[in-house]
C-alpha cells in the first residue's frame, strides 16, 4: 500500500517506541531508504492512535511495550476495530511465539524483534506496505497467517479465560491490582491505594494468577514484564476517590 497525501510512491510511516534511542534509530535508518517517508513519531499509545487517525500512514512500526495508557496490541486492536488502512508491525524486545499469536489475532500485520538487521527491517517494511505478513520470521500470505496462528493456538489459549480479548486479558481493575503487585505491594496496601477491601484485593490476585496460569505473585510478576503488559517504571495506577 502506497501512500495518496502528497508523498509519491513513497511508503508513509509512524514510528512509535518510548526509547528515544531506539526510536530514533528506526526513524535515521528508514529515513535512508529512498521508497520510505517517516510523517510522524511517538513515544505513546494513546499519541499514536490518534496520529494513525489523523495521518493514516502506510506502516506504522510499534512497540508492544508501551508505558501508560494503552500498549501496543490495544493500538492494533482499535486500528483494526476502525478500519483504518495503516498496516502495523509490532516490535518487541522479547521474540515470544504466544505474544506474536496473541499480535496477530490483534489485527497485526507484522510482528519482530527489535535485534532485527537495520536492512532486514526495511524488507519486512516493503513487503508488509505490499499486502504480505511478516511472523514468526517468516514471509506469510493471509491464507498462511491464518493457517499459522490456528497451529498455534492451543498453547496460548490455556493462558486466557477471556479469549475474545488477547490484547488485554485482564479487567481494568485487574491491570490496576497488577501494576501494584509489581511494586511489591502488599494487598493491605493495594486495599489502601485502591480505596477497596482487602478480600477484594485477594480476589482480583486469585483471578490474576488464574489468567497467567502461574501460582505465585513473582510468577505473574514475571509473566507480564515479559509480555509488555506491565514495565518496571511509568506504572499508572488510577486511584477511585
Amino acid at each position: 500500500m502506497k501512500t495518496k497525501n502528497g508523498h509519491g510512491n513513497q511508503i508513509t510511516l509512524l514510528v512509535v517506541d518510548d526509547h528515544p534511542l531506539f526510536r530514533q534509530g528506526v526513524v535515521d535508518t528508514l529515513s535512508l531508504e529512498a521508497d520510505m517517508c517517516i510523517v510522524a513519531q511517538s513515544a505513546s499509545g494513546d499519541e499514536a492512535l490518534e496520529l494513525i487517525r489523523e495521518k493514516k500512514p502506510a506502516v506504522a512500526l510499534m512497540d508492544v511495550n508501551l508505558p501508560g495508557g494503552m500498549n501496543g496490541q490495544q493500538v492494533t486492536h482499535q486500528v483494526s476495530r476502525e478500519k483504518i488502512p495503516t498496516r502495523i508491525i509490532l516490535m518487541t524486545g522479547y521474540d515470544d511465539i504466544e505474544q506474536a499469536v496473541h499480535a496477530a489475532l490483534a489485527g497485526a500485520h507484522g510482528y519482530c524483534s527489535k535485534d532485527i538487521q537495520p536492512q532486514n527491517l526495511a524488507g519486512i517494511v516493503r513487503e508488509v506496505a505490499g499486502g504480505r505478513f511478516f511472523f514468526n520470521n517468516h514471509f506469510l500470505s493471509h491464507h498462511e497467517l491464518e493457517l499459522w496462528v490456528e497451529n498455534n493456538m492451543e498453547g496460548v489459549r490455556r493462558s486466557y479465560s477471556e479469549p475474545g480479548a488477547p490484547y488485554h486479558p485482564l479487567s481494568d481493575r485487574e491491570m490496576e491490582v497488577l501494576a501494584c503487585v509489581v511494586r511489591g505491594m502488599s494487598n493491605k496496601e493495594i486495599a489502601t491505594l485502591l480505596n477497596i477491601s482487602h478480600q477484594t484485593v485477594k480476589n482480583h490476585v486469585t483471578s490474576i494468577l488464574r489468567k497467567f496460569g502461574v501460582e505465585d505473585r513473582t510468577q505473574a510478576v514475571v509473566f507480564a514484564l515479559k509480555r509488555g503488559w506491565v514495565t518496571l517504571k511509568d506504572l499508572n495506577i488510577r486511584t477511585q476517590e
